[in-house]
């Protein structure tokens, strides 16, 4: 009798040991192993919606450029007393809009939010234009976009080079050489402001 008592009592204690080790795998495999399916989710998530650094950057810049050149050039189209300058304006509204649809289309894309509005710079270099007019007006415009046109060729090709995200070198292939015409444009004009000197 006290053998068989022993017997259950050895064999109780077996049961209970590996019930116990059963729940401590169990427990083991479910803390390193989530949810089927929730850690691919996450970093597939994290890897299509998230840019690199440098080209969330080139994309929030090129929109913020991208929105002055059209709100710059509503103003110049109307406002402007040279018809070359008001053609040029009336380009830069027109080119960018595309440009601006494309970009949009782009961070939608990509998850991410494009700025609403333009950079403080822009908005300082609107309101000093808004005042003044005439011949001025025009030739401080010109000025600008000569100016402005040559940084953004260098930054656009630049990303078109070395983008890490291929959408975006793409982007910013296709739509260099529109901004390397403007720049000719706007020096051309510009030119023809300053007597052809």
């Amino acid at each position: 009798m006290k053998t068989l008592l022993s017997f259950i009592a050895a064999a109780a204690l077996a049961l209970s040991l590996g019930c116990s080790s059963q729940r401590a795998n169990q427990s083991e495999g479910t803390a390193s192993n989530p949810l089927p399916g929730t850690a691919n989710t996450q970093s597939s998530t994290t890897s299509a919606t998230n840019l690199s650094g440098p080209d969330a950057d080139f994309v929030n810049k090129a929109a913020q450029g991208g929105l002055a050149e059209v709100q710059l050039g509503q103003m110049v189209a109307q406002k402007a007393q040279n018809q070359a300058v008001k053609d040029f304006a009336q380009r830069m509204v027109d080119d960018h809009s595309k440009a601006n649809d494309q970009l949009k289309q782009l961070a939608s894309q990509k998850g991410i939010t494009l700025p609403a509005d333009v950079d403080s710079s822009d908005k300082q270099f609107q309101d000093q234009l808004s005042s003044a007019s005439g011949a001025k007006f025009d030739k401080m415009y010109m000025d600008h976009m000569v100016q402005d046109h040559k940084k953004d060729v260098s930054e656009f090709q630049s990303e078109a080079t070395k983008a890490a995200d291929p959408d975006v070198k793409n982007f910013a292939q296709q739509t260099l050489p529109t901004l390397q015409d403007h720049l000719q444009q706007a020096q051309t004009t510009d030119k023809q402001l300053k007597g052809g000197r």
